[in-house]
């Protein structure tokens, strides 16, 4: 594995806080796997034998309900790991997992990762971690879902794209806005309203690329009332 992937993996929250020879272990036996746009990397009801880490390209882990209705639970791009709980429990896949674009994945086996905890406990704190951060997130999506607008939903989910702290910041978006809109619990025409919407908040979008003039105003607009925003 090139040393930026095994540098990317070690950053991520499933790794981030292992001791240092647990991590050069696992890493060791993982591997690289690539997936063009739409392959399907697992199934809803699939046994779970590893983990990923999403080195490039964005994933999506969704449900499809008993009258066909996808449900997208959860949408990641690069440094984010998924699979986690089930994966070390020896469960089946509650989720679907799709590559939204072209996408580098590290795929880590289970058992790999259960060797070390057993010789390891403490690396069963890094699994903690990266649980309760996918909880945190599904957490905070039912929150958004029922105390901020459309429009503050699509500045939140951009936010946590940025990787700018201030000033103006561009944002790679998946190129699949369908993706988006489930994510966030829109349809795609209610996203393309709240895209105009943030024009006024300085926001710019141009094809996959979302351009912030000012990460501060957007951040304000997520945290104000929504009444307000309504108003707007």
């Amino acid at each position: 594995m090139k040393p930026e992937l095994i540098a990317l993996a070690r950053a991520s929250l499933l790794l981030a806080s292992a001791p240092e020879p647990v991590a050069r272990a696992v890493l060791a036996e993982a591997h690289v796997r690539h997936f063009d746009r739409g392959a399907t990397i697992f199934l809803q009801g699939e046994r779970a034998r590893a983990i990923y880490i999403v080195a490039e390209g964005w994933v999506k882990l969704y449900r499809i309900a008993p009258n066909g209705t996808e449900a997208v639970v959860g949408a990641f791009t690069k440094g984010a790991s998924f699979g986690e709980a089930v994966a070390f429990r020896d469960d089946t896949y509650p989720v679907a997992a799709e590559a939204v674009t072209d996408c580098t994945l590290i795929r880590i086996e289970a058992d790999s990762f259960l060797r070390q905890i057993r010789d390891n406990p403490e690396v069963a704190i890094s699994i903690l971690s990266a649980t309760f951060a996918h909880l945190h997130a599904l957490v905070g999506q039912i929150e958004a879902l029922k105390a901020q607008t459309g429009a503050q939903r699509v500045a939140e989910f951009l936010l946590e794209l940025a990787d700018c702290e201030a000033g103006a910041c561009e944002v790679t978006l998946p190129y699949d806005k369908v993706l988006i809109a489930g994510r966030l619990g829109m349809k795609p025409e209610s996203l393309s309203r709240a895209f105009a919407r943030l024009k006024e908040q300085g926001v710019t979008i141009r094809q996959n690329l979302a351009q912030i003039d000012d990460v501060a105003v957007l951040r304000t607009y997520v945290e104000e009332d929504p009444a307000l925003a309504w108003a707007r």
